[in-house]
Formats: structure tokens, C-alpha cells, sequence
């Protein structure tokens, strides 16, 4: 099992360990498709491309509120980015731009449309804005096949998945352990040594390989370390130990150096030789080592999994700036067809975030952003005044963390913390806090942003957001360029609204972003009052008064620099 921070919240690492052991159930279905690492990616100029190819859902699955679906190609990529599109009512204005919505990390577009009457994309449609929310890779109804054919398909298997898992949790009452086994409870399965032998050669040699180049040479030892860990673990009382201890020196000295042509045959020797180590033991009948084989074989199965997690979740935020963000815009100005090439562009936490830096890349390139305006919902690019509690996910920047906690399964995570949070005796209720304030969203729209709306993130991703609280403010993968920097410089007008009770990004935070821009082109507000209403982090989107409080303001906006 990976290891968790000890950082965090004893609530969050019990979760963690909860569901790390049947994570991969909770896990999109990705299918592995050999990439670049990123340590070998360098930041390339900011520039929207064409998109490739793309298509229309002709059925929509259940899962998909909006009017129509629409997918598009990531250039240079399998990936298949979802894009909900909620066509203009007839009797609203006639709009000059399409509108973009941006969503946050590890979410999907749910969180834009809770419900018929809590819906932030249906008002702005209603308004007569041409809306559309992206889904970024990863995330929603967003697939990774090779052929768009396969598309239809993904798409409705992906909805089933994640209702089937909402309606899963959402009548669990109660979350068990998984029972260990019985020391002494049957006897020793039968030693199947040829395909013991094949698995730890295989796992062996795919980390002397470094999976292919998404490893360094530090980060492939480290794994192969934390592999040794947990073979140890089944022997430490054992008087093998010392044997085994002499192999795995021999077999992390191979792994790290690399040098000959006949690694593979030493490698699958020394594997020999700590199989038949473990044979002798099996063979012994130490309770230790009571059914050691399916143990041994447990450990080997969940650690190729970890390894696979590594290379499936192989992205960060950069990816969605310079990729996934530029194939939505483009394709959206081609469906549309503004006069002027612009959008209009809403993002919410990450979303604004991203907003943020393409703004700050343009700037700094000296180019015209194609946005007539910009509303970010509870964003900023700097968190190094503010109390966040995102500062949790800061022990995650240590990359060796990173690689024991290859990805944070959010969803599968808030699905099983759902239960003790909602009900008595309320033992994670403080998660609720993070995402709204008390009383502001109905419960049956709480329990589906809960257990529909949030993904699992990349723990590369995470390790860049967070460089937002460092000195600087946030960076791009090389660590070189800093987002702030040049949001000076724009042309582009601003909203930037922050909820008075957000724990996630404080108005602090907002504020702070919102003072690098030109004062003529910013507008600040924070949404609350002393005596309440207060508004938390979703409650800006799906809060039960932000159809009366929040979108009017936004509206407004959006409406100005629309006929401008």
C-alpha cells in the first residue's frame, strides 16, 4: 500500500488507505498509450492549434444534462476532450460571443449543471449565451481511444461507470475494512514458481527500463526500493532475511546502473534466486509465511498497478494550457463563428487558474488573447498570504511522495468519506465545510456534486498547482516561468469574485491576483455578508441564492464587454 503523508489529516490518510487498495476500481478506464515524460518536455510557445478531428454524439448518454455533446481531438494525442454544449434560448438576446466554461481540479462539468433549477449553464444559455463546458483529459465523460469511432461507446460506458458508482455510494451506510487474512487458516497454496519468477522479472526489468522513460534514474531506484519494502515485509521475522537482503543489494545495483547487454538474463537469475529463497521459506511452514504465495502475489499485482498509474496519469496543468484548452477554444470559434474570432470564458478554482495563465502566456508572447472577457469564480495563481487549505496537498510536491501516491483517487475518496460526513455522527463533516457553507446548498444538490462530480488527479498535477504557494506564486513545469508576471500587461477585461467563507481559495487569495492587473480592467468583488448569506467554494456556482446573487453579477459583466 502507498504510502501516505503524515502531513495529512489522520481522517484523510485513513481514507487514503481505504480506498488504495481498490483505487483501480474507482479509476477511469485509460488505456496506456506510450507519451513523452515530462522531465524531457520543455515549455513551448502558447499558441492554439486546429483541432484534428471531432464529432457529434448523434445520442447523448444519461449522464450529459446539456443539449448536445461534442468531442474533440487533442492534436498529437489519443485523448477525446468532452465538450457539453446548451444552445441560446430564442427569446434571450442575441449574443456576439460563445461563452467557455472552465471547470476545477479533479471535477467535471456536473458541477455547472447540479439540476434543472440549479444550473449555471442553463441561466447563461437562458441569457443567450451559446455555452459550452469543457472537460479537460481525465475528467467526465473525456476518453482516450484511438479511433473517434470508439467514442459513442466510451461515452455512455464512462456514464454508466460514474452513475453506477454515485448510486453506489450514495446507499452505502456504512464502510468496512478489508478483512485480513488468517494467520494458520489453510494450509500453504501450491508454489507456482515459473510464474512467480516471470512476474518479479517483468516488474524488474520495467523499472530498469524506467517505465519506458517516464522514470528518472533516482525515481526508478526509489520504486525499486519501495518493491523491496514490501517483499520484506513478508520475511522480517524470518531468519531468510539476511539472504534476501544480499539479493536485493545485487538487484537495485543492477537496476541503477544499466550497463550491459545481459541485464535481462542477470536480472531474471537473481530473481531466481529470491524466489527460491521465498520457496524455501514456503516450504518451511513458518507462520509468517503461511500462504506466502498469494501474499507474495498480492504485493507484485498492486505494485504493477501503482507503476501503471505512474504512466495512465501522466499529465499537469500545463498539459491542459497548452493542449487541451487551446483544441476546445479553437473548436469552439469554428462552431460558432464570432465576427471578432473572441470568446467569452468563465472559470471556476483551477478553470480561472488556467485562465489566469493563458492571459499571462499572452502577454508575455505579445499576443492578442482570443477572449473578449474573463470571469474566474473563487481563483488565484497565488496562495502565499492566504490560509488554504490546500496547503494539505503540499507534502505531495516531494516527488518520491508523488511516485507512492502516483494519483489521488477525489472521487472515489469524497464517495466513501460521503456517508461520515452527511450523517450522524458526522465524523468528516468539516469536509462539507470546503465545499459549501451551512445552508446554502440543498442536500440532494450536495450529495450530486459529492459523488458525480469529482475525478482523480495526477499527482503530477498536483505537484505543479502547488507551486502557487511558493514564493513567485505558480509556475510552469520547468519552474523557470511564473504566471504573475505578466498579468500586468493584458488587455483583457477581468471579474474576479471570491466567497466570503471559501477555505479553499480565501478571498486573500482572489484579492491578490486581482491586483496584478491594470485597475481600469479589473473588477473585484467578494460575495457574503457579516450576518449572511455566506458562500464557500461550490456555493458560488450551486449555491441556493447564487441565481439571485452571483449570476446577475456575472451576467452584467459578460453582457458589457459582449457588446463591446
Amino acid at each position: 500500500m502507498a504510502t501516505i503523508p503524515p502531513q495529512f489529516p489522520v481522517e484523510i490518510r485513513s481514507a487514503l488507505r481505504r480506498v488504495a487498495s481498490s483505487t483501480v476500481y474507482f479509476l477511469r478506464p485509460i488505456t496506456t498509450t506510450a507519451t513523452p515524460s515530462l522531465r524531457h518536455r520543455t515549455t513551448k510557445p502558447f499558441r492554439p492549434r486546429a483541432f484534428s478531428s471531432s464529432v457529434k454524439l448523434p445520442t447523448k448518454p444519461p449522464l450529459c444534462t446539456a443539449d448536445e455533446l461534442h468531442y474533440v481531438t487533442v492534436p498529437n494525442s489519443d485523448w477525446r476532450l468532452a465538450l457539453w454544449r446548451y444552445l441560446p434560448s430564442p427569446q434571450a438576446p442575441t449574443r456576439n460571443h460563445p461563452l467557455l466554461l472552465l471547470s476545477g481540479v479533479g471535477t467535471n462539468a456536473i458541477g455547472y449543471d447540479l439540476s434543472p433549477g440549479c444550473s449555471f449553464a442553463r441561466h447563461m444559455s437562458g441569457e443567450g449565451y451559446e455555452t459550452w463546458i469543457l472537460e479537460v483529459r481525465g475528467a467526465g465523460l473525456s476518453t482516450r481511444v484511438s479511433d473517434l469511432k470508439d467514442v459513442q461507446d466510451s461515452a455512455h460506458e464512462l456514464s454508466h461507470q460514474i452513475q453506477s458508482t454515485a448510486n453506489a455510494a450514495a446507499r452505502e451506510t456504512d464502510i468496512s475494512d478489508r478483512g485480513a487474512p488468517v494467520v494458520g487458516e489453510a494450509a500453504a497454496s501450491a508454489w507456482d514458481e515459473s510464474k512467480i519468477v516471470a512476474r518479479l522479472t517483468a516488474t524488474f526489468m520495467r523499472l530498469s527500463e524506467r517505465l519506458s522513460g517516464f522514470l528518472s534514474e533516482g525515481q526508478s531506484v526509489f520504486m525499486s526500493a519501495k518493491l523491496f519494502d514490501r517483499i520484506a515485509m513478508l520475511l522480517e521475522d524470518s531468519r531468510m532475511y539476511e539472504r534476501f537482503s544480499e539479493i536485493r543489494s545485487k538487484l537495485l545495483s543492477l537496476i541503477e546502473s544499466r550497463q550491459n547487454s545481459g541485464l535481462g538474463n542477470q536480472i531474471r537469475e537473481l530473481t531466481q534466486r529470491l524466489v527460491n529463497l521465498l520457496d524455501d521459506g514456503q516450504k518451511s511452514v513458518s507462520p509468517q509465511l503461511i500462504d506466502l504465495q498469494d501474499r507474495l502475489t498480492s504485493t507484485i499485482e498492486d505494485f504493477q498497478k501503482q507503476l501503471d498509474l505512474i504512466v495512465k496519469y501522466d499529465w499537469d496543468f500545463d498539459n491542459y494550457l497548452e493542449e487541451d484548452v487551446p483544441a476546445a477554444i479553437e473548436y469552439v470559434r469554428a462552431q460558432c463563428k464570432p465576427k471578432d474570432g473572441k470568446l467569452l470564458a468563465i472559470g471556476h478554482s483551477m478553470g480561472g487558474i488556467l485562465l489566469y495563465a493563458m492571459l499571462s502566456r499572452c502577454a508575455f508572447e505579445g499576443r492578442e488573447p482570443c477572449l473578449a472577457a474573463v470571469a474566474t469564480l473563487a481563483s488565484s495563481v497565488d496562495y502565499t498570504t492566504s490560509d488554504s487549505a490546500l496547503k494539505l496537498l503540499i507534502p505531495l510536491a516531494d516527488p518520491a511522495q508523488a511516485l507512492s501516491v502516483p494519483v489521488v483517487p477525489l472521487g472515489a475518496l469524497l464517495a466513501a468519506a460521503y456517508p461520515l460526513s452527511s450523517r450522524p455522527p458526522y465524523v468528516l463533516s468539516w469536509l462539507n465545510d470546503l465545499i459549501t457553507s451551512t445552508d446554502m446548498m440543498h442536500p440532494e444538490q450536495l450529495e450530486k456534486l459529492v459523488l458525480n462530480n469529482f475525478c482523480t488527479i495526477p499527482a503530477k498535477l498536483l505537484i505543479q498547482l502547488t507551486t502557487a504557494f511558493r514564493a513567485g506564486g505558480l509556475r510552469d513545469r520547468t519552474g523557470k516561468f511564473y504566471y504573475k508576471d505578466h498579468l500586468s500587461r493584458t488587455s483583457v477585461p477581468v471579474l474576479a469574485l471570491a466567497g466570503d467563507r471559501d477555505l479553499i481559495c480565501p478571498p486573500v487569495a482572489v484579492e491578490d491576483t486581482a491586483k496584478l492587473f491594470p485597475e481600469n480592467l479589473v473588477t473585484y468583488k467578494v460575495l457574503g455578508e457579516p450576518d449572511g448569506p455566506h458562500y464557500a467554494h461550490y456555493d458560488l456556482v450551486g449555491g441556493r441564492l447564487a441565481v439571485e446573487q452571483v449570476y446577475p453579477c456575472i451576467t452584467e459583466f459578460l453582457s458589457h464587454h459582449d457588446s463591446a
